[in-house]
């Protein structure tokens, strides 16, 4: 079977449809790229990972809706992963299309591209240090430092782009109406899409919302720490990432949007119902952890305790990594809420007030 034949396109009707672009080993198996026709050519919603089987699925979908990759007029990013931005260079470099992101994660790639080789390793050896991980974890990223067998960070490859995303503008798309609504916490620099259009099946609501990972229709997304290993350890500690999710979901939630296009697993209806969900899953957590702060816990102890979608100790090196951090966003939550403090010290401690 051919890439072409793999390659699932759906044609969402008025000019956007979504293509299938797969992800090397990761069980969420693809990033949905949307394509949205223009009176100046597509425009591409994300583009998928950097991976010679991901081209081919992003070109394949493309020639399935009737569009070449060449004839490509830009690419608008939802956000800096490497799922979701990982192939807009090589768009680029096949087009000449312009990329798009908002300034806040366009900063974040500018850092991961110019700093030096392990520099990201070892800020994340001494986060998980601070966070209280035991030194058999640490050691082994530690190890891959000394050695040089850091591996490369796919985001080193990532493109610069050209234009900026401003909230509340309306993009210059020729023949759309379209505006980005700033939505931080999976990213501090993450955008929705808005695209303010009549529905092509006439359903009730405000056109449709490109949700990229901030608006899903069976998944948390991942909220963890804004990280800058060249910034201030004090600005660090006071992020509130959490905070700003939850709230640009309270954002989201007030469009009444008719449907939404995420980046993974598929669209769906009910936006607002969608929004009212996460926000109570998040009040639910944070209830339970703030039960756990009777006695005083680290990050890493915490997370031993929270529950997961498998036990602990499945949980494979990497995923713990991200289970602390979003651990730790949720701590953070409760500080700014005068629920919690953190307590002085290394490794940092939090406890309920």
């Amino acid at each position: 079977m051919t890439q072409a034949q793999r390659t699932r396109v759906i044609d969402h009707g008025g000019g956007v449809w979504s293509i299938e672009v797969p992800i090397p080993d990761n069980p969420l198996g693809h990033t949905l790229v949307h394509l949205l026709d223009t009176d100046r050519g597509p425009v591409l919603v994300d583009t998928g990972w950097d991976d010679p089987d991901s081209w081919d699925a992003l070109t394949a979908g493309l020639a399935a809706a009737g569009v070449a990759v060449r004839d490509v007029h830009g690419v608008l990013v939802t956000h800096c992963h490497p799922d979701h931005h990982g192939l807009s260079g090589q768009v680029r470099e096949a087009s000449g299309a312009w990329i798009a992101m908002h300034a806040a994660d366009a900063e974040a790639v500018r850092r991961t591209r110019e700093a030096e080789p392990g520099v990201w390793l070892a800020f994340l050896a001494e986060k998980l240090a601070r966070a209280g991980a035991p030194d058999a974890h640490t050691a082994l990223l530690r190890t891959a430092l000394a050695t040089g067998r850091a591996g490369t960070d796919p985001g080193r490859r990532a493109a610069l782009p050209d234009r900026e995303i401003v909230p509340g503008e309306r993009l210059d798309l020729a023949g759309r109406r379209l505006t980005a609504i700033w939505t931080p916490g999976h990213t501090p620099g993450h955008v929705c899409l808005h695209l303010d259009e009549a529905h092509p099946a006439n359903l009730p609501g405000r056109g449709r919302l490109f949700s990229g990972d901030h608006l899903l229709p069976g998944i948390s997304p991942h909220i963890g720490l804004y990280e800058d290993p060249e910034g201030p350890e004090s600005a660090d500690l006071g992020a509130d990432p959490l905070g700003d999710y939850l709230a640009s979901l309270e954002r989201v939630g007030r469009l009444s949007v008719a449907e939404v296009l995420p980046a993974h697993q598929h669209s769906f209806t009910g936006a607002a119902g969608r929004v009212r969900e996460l926000l109570d899953h998040h009040e639910r957590r944070l209830g339970q952890l703030l039960e756990l702060l009777a006695e005083p816990l680290t990050p890493w102890q915490t997370a031993e305790r929270m529950t997961w979608n498998r036990p602990w100790e499945r949980i494979p090196h990497g995923s713990r990594n991200i289970a602390v951090a979003e651990a730790e966003a949720h701590l953070r939550r409760l500080v700014t809420l005068g629920r919690a403090e953190a307590l002085p010290g290394v490794p940092t401690r939090y406890a309920a007030v």
